[in-house]
C-alpha cells in the first residue's frame, strides 16, 4: 500500500472512530472510556481528544486495576491523566478480593485477569455507567469478531452474541431498559497494523514495554512470561535474560513477551507485517480453553 493510500485508509478509520464516539456522547448520559494503558486504549484516547477538540473529553477514563500490572503501565496511565487533566476512575480487583466478591486463584497459573469481570461490573454499577467505550478490535480474536460497534449488555452485564442489533448505514441503536448498558467499540474495524501505522503517523506516545528491551523471562508452555513478584514460577522454569517486547499489555501474570529487536515504530511495523501469529497468541489467559475469551465476554468481560 502506498503512503497516500495508507493515509487515506487511516483517515477513514479515524473518521469512523470519531463518529462512533460522538454518537456515544449524544445517546448516553454516563459513558466512560475503558483505559488499560495498552496501545488500543491509547489510540482511543487520542481519537477522543480529536473528537471533542477544542473542548475536554466529556467522559472519564476507567481503569480496572488487577494490582498485578507492569509498573510501566501505571506510570504511563498517571502521566497521561495528569498531562490532559482528565478524570480517572479506578476499579480495584484487590478491593473485590478483600470484600469477598471474588476469590484469589492459587497455583502456578494463578491470575487475576478473570477476576476483572466482577470488578468491572461492580464499578460500572457504582458509577451508573450506561456505555463503556473499549478498544476491542475484530481482528484480535474470534469472539471479538462477532461484536457490533454498539454491543448490548443485559441487566447482569452479560453479552448474548445472538441478540445483537443490526447496524445498517452506520445507524446505532442505543435504546436500553433500566439497568442495561452498552459496550462500544469505535476501533472495531482496525487491525493491529492499522493501530501501529496510526500511532506512527500521529506520533502518539506509548509505554516503553512495546519497544525491545532486556528483561528476565521464563518459558511456560511456549510463552515467555516476565519474572515479576506476581508470577508463581515453578522449579523447572529457569530465568533467562532476553531481548523482548510486548505486543499487547495486560496483567503481568498472563501477558507474554516476544523476542524482538524492534526498538522504534518503523521496526515494529515491519515486524508486525511479517508476523504469523496474532498479538493475543502470547496471552496465557486465552490458552486456558478454546472458548476462553467468549466465556469471559458472556460473563460481562469487556
Amino acid at each position: 500500500m502506498t503512503k497516500e493510500k495508507t493515509q487515506s485508509h487511516l483517515k477513514e478509520l479515524e473518521d469512523e472512530g470519531i463518529y462512533v464516539m460522538r454518537e456515544v456522547a449524544a445517546q448516553f448520559d454516563r459513558p466512560v472510556l475503558l483505559f488499560s494503558g495498552g496501545k488500543d486504549s491509547i489510540v482511543m484516547f487520542h481519537l477522543a481528544l480529536k473528537a471533542f477538540h477544542p473542548g475536554k473529553i466529556p467522559f472519564p477514563l476507567m481503569h480496572i486495576d488487577t494490582g498485578h500490572n507492569f509498573p510501566e503501565t501505571i506510570e504511563f496511565r498517571d502521566h497521561l491523566v495528569e498531562k490532559h487533566g482528565v478524570e480517572l476512575i479506578v476499579g480495584s480487583v484487590q478491593e473485590s478480593i478483600d470484600k469477598g466478591r471474588v476469590e484469589e486463584e492459587t497455583g502456578p497459573d494463578a491470575s487475576r485477569n478473570a477476576l476483572q469481570t466482577t470488578t468491572l461490573l461492580d464499578t460500572l454499577k457504582e458509577h451508573k455507567v450506561d456505555a463503556a467505550l473499549g478498544g476491542g478490535r475484530r481482528d484480535e480474536e474470534k469472539a471479538r469478531a462477532k461484536e457490533r460497534f454498539f454491543s448490548h449488555r443485559d441487566v447482569f452485564g452479560q453479552w448474548d452474541p445472538k441478540n445483537q442489533r443490526p447496524e445498517l448505514w452506520n445507524l446505532f441503536n442505543g435504546r436500553k431498559k433500566p439497568g442495561e448498558n452498552f459496550r462500544v467499540f469505535p476501533i472495531s474495524n482496525w487491525t493491529e497494523m492499522d493501530v501501529w501505522q496510526y500511532i506512527a503517523q500521529e506520533e502518539i506516545e506509548i509505554p516503553s514495554l512495546y519497544f525491545a528491551h532486556e528483561r528476565e523471562v521464563f518459558d511456560r508452555r511456549g510463552v515467555w512470561l516476565a519474572d515479576t513478584e506476581f508470577v508463581n514460577r515453578m522449579d523447572d522454569e529457569e530465568l533467562e535474560t532476553r531481548t523482548v517486547r510486548f505486543r499487547t499489555i495486560g496483567d503481568a501474570t498472563c501477558t507474554g513477551a516476544v523476542e524482538s529487536e524492534a526498538s522504534n515504530l518503523e521496526e515494529i511495523i515491519q515486524e508486525v507485517a511479517a508476523a504469523r501469529q496474532t498479538e493475543r497468541g502470547n496471552r496465557h489467559d486465552d490458552k486456558r480453553s478454546e472458548t476462553a475469551m467468549e466465556d469471559r465476554k458472556r460473563q460481562g468481560y469487556f
